[in-house]
């Protein structure tokens, strides 16, 4: 590990064991009867190191995310959010969307936001034990992340359940499988309409938030599955940047999910599976082989807390296998968390070892994250 890195994870330690834990939340600026303002945002500085065994090692320092967000009402049961980053992927929508919450036992949500896929990718990057979200939670990897649509989501102590509607759309790449939101639609994506839904059991502790790492220490088990179906709207003209046959024609992926809480010790574990077809059916070209795209995912993570809301100890392993690649690409990961103030302030330093990236055997990888997270 380089001495920039040997460095950063001293600082971690010295910073993490020296201010009490609290939970990110923004400012209020204006409450008075069902009148509320919000403001907050989040601050993610990252150091970059990449080391192939192929190649020259580069490394950068950049701000990973920078994101300002609104929210507020003016009615006990409206509410509006508004969010946008301005960070390594340039500016872009997340948050965007109205929610009505006297529309039966459970909320209407209008606008973008998330699609009810995957625990990890609905899980905050804020609260993610990880640097970054493993294959599983990534929309380059099949998971919809955000979209405009419309959705209903309620529950009770002893399951949550969400379900919508969705314009999504696709990047024109078919080294990967990579929606994005048509709030920051690009020239070369391609739109679709796609139907989701999720149900989530809590077993044990009762409802708890998607949130990575044990500060309450009481035990806490949850299970999830969720789905979702795409097809093409077929109504876009041919694509620069690929033909009409090496469009995806349908989409579907199903997901299941585990985690648990207690004692200081945090699990999540997750399987996804998808089953694509393109409109051509002799297409062979990055995932897809022979008109079609089918490949898995799965990660294990999970962290414990050497010092009690401190100093955690993390690790993770993932995989993607799709049946195009020769190898299965594969990641394990370890790191420490060093929580200034919660999630609010903390310090990561994750070292991840990858190989057979993007299934070429061989084509192995290192890389080191150290990250620094201010949430308002």
């Amino acid at each position: 590990m380089p001495e920039l890195a040997n460095r950063a994870v001293t600082a971690l330690f010295l910073a993490g064991v020296a201010a009490p834990a609290s939970s990110p939340a923004g400012v209020t600026v204006y409450d008075k009867g069902d009148t509320h303002l919000e403001f907050g945002g989040r601050l993610q500085a990252q150091y970059h190191l990449e080391n192939p065994d192929a190649g020259d090692s580069t490394d950068e320092l950049f701000f990973r995310r920078m994101r300002l967000y609104m929210e507020g009402g003016v009615t006990e049961d409206i509410s509006g959010k508004w969010q946008v980053d301005f960070g390594k992927a340039g500016v872009s929508v997340k948050d965007a969307y109205i929610a009505y919450s006297s529309l039966g036992p459970g909320q209407l949500t209008v606008g973008n936001h998330y699609v009810p896929f995957s625990r990890e990718s609905n899980t905050s990057s804020k609260r993610q034990q990880l640097v970054e979200r493993t294959f599983v939670g990534d929309h380059n990897y099949g998971t919809p992340d955000r979209q405009l649509g419309v959705s209903y989501a309620g529950g009770t102590d002893l399951v949550g359940y969400q379900f919508g509607a969705y314009e999504a759309y696709i990047d024109a790449d078919t080294d990967k499988l990579d929606f994005g939101s048509g709030a920051n639609k690009d020239d070369d994506w391609y739109g679709g309409k796609m139907v989701a839904g999720g149900l989530d059991f809590f077993l044990v502790g009762g409802s708890f938030k998607k949130a990575q790492g044990d500060f309450v220490r009481d035990p806490r088990l949850a299970l999830g599955i969720n789905g979702f179906t795409w097809e093409n709207d077929d109504d876009e003209p041919g694509i620069a940047t690929l033909t009409q046959a090496q469009q995806y024609d349908s989409v579907s992926g199903f997901s299941a999910d585990a985690a648990f809480r207690g004692g200081g010790l945090s699990v999540d574990a997750q399987y996804n599976r998808f089953a694509t077809e393109t409109n051509g059916d002799n297409v062979t070209s990055g995932i897809i082989e022979g008109g079609e795209g089918d490949f898995g995912t799965y990660a294990v993570e999970g962290g414990y807390m050497l010092i009690p809301s401190r100093a955690e100890l993390v690790a993770g392993y993932q995989a993607l296998d799709a049946d195009a690649y020769d190898e299965t690409w594969t990641r394990a990961s370890a790191g420490l968390n060093f929580f200034i103030n919660g999630h609010t302030d903390k310090l990561q330093a994750t070292y991840r070892v990858g190989a057979n990236r993007e299934g070429v055997d061989g084509n192995d990888v290192n890389e080191l994250f150290v990250q620094f997270q201010h949430v308002i």
